[in-house]
């Protein structure tokens, strides 16, 4: 996996986390899930990359 690839993947969970917080913080369970999503998006990626680096 690249470090870039790496960089985005972050960000994105990151971003999840932030969405997630303040949908729970103002009580918008649409906000919350749209990030709790953009978490586990971040994370499938995340072990893609990891399956591609095990063959390499």
């Amino acid at each position: 996996m690249g470090l870039d690839d790496k960089i985005k993947n972050a960000a994105e969970n990151i971003a999840g986390k932030a969405k997630e917080a303040t949908g729970k913080a103002t009580d918008n369970e649409r906000l919350e899930a749209e990030g709790q999503a953009d978490q586990t998006k971040a994370h499938a990626k995340q072990a893609g990359e990891n399956v591609k680096d095990a063959f390499k």
